[in-house]
């Protein structure tokens, strides 16, 4: 359940942050434990698919998807654009690709050398593995929900007055 955008009260755009954060962090000690598995490679193809997927979930949640902002009068989809466009999102308003979710990987840091290398040490190798996997993912969909949530937040404002100014 979505508020919807036009007419939710500010606790309703915390409410959904707050199940898309819970949702996050199962879907990330699902990752976690996939990273300690010592196959090459099975953990970024989780981790890129997870966040192709769970990407667009947090931003229909907040009713920011390409979809739902066509749906909009005109004059309430500028007001989406600018407001998405003000909050220099890397993913908000994009088709997520698995290019995309690469290059946001790769903004935060996390490599593949770097956790591939980790997975062959013995259990401290593989832990340190699910921890860098857990961590990257909540940190990616934590700047995407807070990124949603600022600019569900903007489109609760009040219009300003034509008048004013």
């Amino acid at each position: 359940m979505r508020p919807d955008l036009p007419h939710a009260p500010p606790d309703a755009v915390a409410q959904v942050a707050l199940r898309c954060r819970k949702r996050v962090t199962q879907r990330a000690l699902l990752a976690a434990g996939v990273a300690m598995v010592p196959l090459p490679g099975v953990d970024w193809v989780t981790d890129v698919g997870l966040l192709i997927q769970l990407l667009p979930e947090i931003t229909s949640a907040f009713g920011l998807s390409p979809a739902q902002v066509e749906r909009l009068a005109p004059e309430r989809r500028v007001v989406v654009y600018k407001a998405i466009s003000a909050g220099s999102s890397l993913v908000l308003g994009r088709l997520v690709t698995r290019e995309l979710v690469m290059t946001v990987l790769k903004a935060v840091g996390l490599r593949l050398s770097t956790q591939q290398a980790a997975k062959y040490l013995p259990v401290a190798g593989q832990l340190a593995s699910a921890a860098l996997t857990y961590s990257a993912l909540k940190y990616v969909c934590e700047m995407h929900i807070r990124q949603c949530e600022w600019v569900a937040r903007q489109l609760l404002l009040p219009a300003p007055d034509a008048r004013a100014g």
